[in-house]
């Protein structure tokens, strides 16, 4: 398609599109999980409605491969619903792929209109599993059930098959009929229907008969092991009338004979609701548009919109250079009381806090804006881990804590790749076999946690496997191998650890897919360290490995603390600021070569800016001087400086590509007054400084 007219409405459909996928993804995993179990209805039906979903859209945009392919997924999955082909691994996989060939075409045609592939492959899968299905035989066991033919002549097929379904377990068929209220029947039928499915299963909900006035009445297909008076008891409403259709062939709590899977008792099963085709709340089948809409009103449910991101980024910079007028006009306002025009200077300055308020409202609206949970970047990482240790033969399991946490959409997105490589690791380097770790005396199956927390103005997020760990000794050959380090050079053991972060470095002897190729951690360290945040490994050999990354929340509009070095300007922001002290010369000591001072009876590191840029003078040093104390997760830092010279506003540009070598440095900003400083990286230089590296900047 090139129609130009229609690319911001195709934008539209991509996106919608990518939700859709995600979706699928996520549900088919989970679904793949529960193979053994025979699968969730609900959750088969839910990717049912997706692929139908997926087939539509991209039909309506002349998308025709999509709609294909989509097509084919939505009739084997509709055989999978009502049982005619069995529900296999290999039939999860083939429909995993097939979704991964959906988000490769979505993808291309995001860059290229007439973007393509060849999706013969997977059709031809897709077709081989769905001839694996057995004879249909259902019309003429719904015959033999002795039920009105008038009840049946309505059901969709798939009612046909929940109510079959029911029979095979044994468990009574119940039609309830009732009349509720006109102005209150919609309420009070879904309050009915939420009752009973803790009993059973509502198989379809279908019009009744002798209309009262102002009530309108219903009756339900119901499958339960309860008995019809005990329903009727359950329920308490005495114009419930309760009559039992088809008598269940086993008691209550007892397997069915004809179950596999044991016993069915209503607290195990999840309820099935009605079909897509059959809403399951209203008075009549309908059909025509609001049908298809499930019979309920076209307005969305949702009140969302998505934005494109740039235009975000847009509005962010427009309110960071009013922030910087803001400030501007505060300086101005300073100047004139200095000159004398105070009455001038006060209403201006009453203006001028106003504004003020404002600002910060509009800014904390378009940061909210902005945030996302990291769930959505968690949920890509569940597909790695399955896919990945498939591909591995192992068994993990993954344990995802503080999902809701919420990170800048930017920060999120370029955080993606670091800890897909992480949990890549973790898997091939860390976790595993299962006879190994059953040898060692742990569980076949392995855990990989992914958990994230918000402390104060930062999130941190950590990866755990209690694989073999990170052998020390082994890092260090490896380490003087490739003449990283000397054979007589003495580390710790966290300084050893610290060495896989270093370019070029794998402890892997082969080359494979994943590993050995000596691309790995140095870059996920450098991303992190373009996001102004910082990475730490800790491992136990036997028991697992450990990283955690601390990120800040945005880094869009920060406050930052104007500091001053060699009469050189330099902005910290006021996030990772702890607390500012005065420090006397004859307070600091030096162990093992790097600058110290005591601080409430802990040792605090320092660290030069002078020192750090090469910009200290041939002048002694001052007697007195500042203490910038700074911190990210349980790690502090004192960052000396001349001279404080107050709080302000920043809006952070990136310096660019060019640039990009440049560390230490998080960006730049505009002071609002002509002038442009550098924004300290401060996690950068806690990573660098605390492991003696400092000496790298200068």
């Amino acid at each position: 398609m090139a129609d130009r007219p229609l690319s911001r409405a195709v934008k539209d459909f991509l996106g919608e599109a990518e939700e859709i996928i995600e979706k699928l993804n996520l549900d088919l995993v989970e679904l793949g999980d529960a193979v053994e179990r025979g699968g969730d209805p609900d959750l088969l039906n839910g990717i049912f409605r997706g692929a139908h979903s997926i087939k539509g859209l991209a039909g309506m945009f002349g998308f025709n491969d999509i709609s294909e392919l989509a097509h084919h997924m939505e009739n084997i999955l509709d055989n999978l619903r009502l049982d005619k082909i069995p529900l296999t691994q290999t039939l999860i996989q083939t429909l995993l792929d097939a979704v991964e060939v959906l988000t490769r075409l979505a993808n291309g045609k995001a860059a290229e209109d007439d973007f393509t592939l060849d999706i013969s492959p997977i059709l031809a899968r897709i077709a081989s599993a769905a001839e694996n299905g057995g004879e249909e035989t259902e019309g003429d066991r719904l015959k033999s059930l002795g039920i009105d033919p008038s009840i049946l002549s309505v059901l969709t097929e798939y009612e046909e098959h929940r109510l079959l379904e029911n029979v095979r377990k044994g468990h009574h068929l119940l039609q309830l009929r009732i009349a509720f209220n006109l102005a209150s029947f919609d309420q009070d039928l879904a309050e009915m229907s939420d009752r009973l499915k803790t009993q059973g299963e509502v198989i379809s909900t279908l019009p009744g008969t002798g209309d009262q006035p102002e009530r309108i009445a219903f009756q339900l297909l119901y499958g339960t092991d309860s008995d019809p008076g005990q329903i009727k008891t359950f329920l308490d409403r005495n114009d419930l009338q309760v009559d039992l259709l088809v008598p269940g062939s086993a008691a209550k709590g007892a397997a069915s004979p004809s179950s596999p899977s044991g016993p069915d008792t209503p607290a195990q099963r999840t309820p099935e609701p009605a079909s897509p085709e059959s809403p399951s709340k209203m008075p009549a089948k309908e059909t025509g548009p609001a049908a298809e809409a499930g019979g309920m009103s076209l307005r969305s449910i949702s009140r969302t919109v998505r934005v494109d991101i740039d235009k975000l980024d847009s509005l962010m910079n427009i309110v960071g250079e009013l922030v910087l007028s803001k400030g501007a006009i505060a300086t101005l306002c300073d100047t004139l009381k200095s000159e004398g025009v105070t009455e001038s200077a006060a209403q201006l300055q009453k203006a001028t806090r106003v504004l003020e308020r404002r600002l910060t409202e509009l800014q904390k609206g378009v940061m909210e804006v902005r945030m996302v949970p990291v769930l959505q970047l968690f949920e890509k990482v569940s597909r790695i881990v399955r896919r990945v240790a498939g591909e591995q033969c192992k068994q993990v399991t993954l344990d995802i804590r503080g999902a809701e946490t919420e990170l800048d959409k930017l920060i999120v997105e370029d955080l993606a790749d670091p800890l897909m490589h992480i949990v890549r690791n973790a898997i091939d380097h860390g976790v595993e076999s299962s006879e190994e770790r059953e040898a060692c005396g742990k569980q076949s199956k392995a855990t990989i946690c992914l958990w994230a927390m918000q402390k104060g103005n930062h999130v941190v997020i950590e990866i755990h496997d209690d694989g073999r760990g990170i052998d020390p000794e082994k890092v260090r050959r490896k380490a003087v191998q490739k003449g990283l380090i000397d054979n007589d050079v003495q580390l710790s053991r966290e300084a050893l650890i610290d060495l896989i972060m270093m370019p070029g470095f794998s402890t892997r002897d082969e080359v494979s897919e994943l590993s050995g190729r000596g691309v790995g951690m140095d870059v996920v360290k450098n991303n992190i360290a373009s996001l102004s945040g910082m990475i730490e490994v800790e491992s136990r050999v036997g028991e697992g490995t450990s990283v955690a990354i601390t990120l800040p929340i945005t880094l869009a509009i920060i406050k930052a603390l104007i500091v001053q070095v060699e009469n050189k300007t330099y902005a910290l922001p006021i996030n990772s600021v702890l607390e500012t002290l005065m420090m006397d010369s004859a307070s600091i000591r030096t162990i093992e070569r790097r600058e110290v001072i005591e601080l409430r009876d802990t040792t605090l590191p320092l660290l030069r800016l002078g020192q750090l840029f090469g910009l200290a003078s041939a002048s002694s040093p001052a007697k007195r001087s500042y203490v910038v104390v700074v911190g990210m997760a349980d790690k502090k830092m004192g960052i000396v400086v001349d001279d404080m010279l107050g709080q302000q506003d920043v809006v952070i540009k990136s310096l660019g590509r060019t640039l990009s070598f440049v560390r230490g440095i998080a960006g730049a900003a505009d002071l609002g007054n002509q002038r442009t400083i550098l924004v300290l990286d401060v996690g950068g230089l806690m990573s660098e400084t605390l492991r003696g590296d400092a000496a790298i900047y200068v």
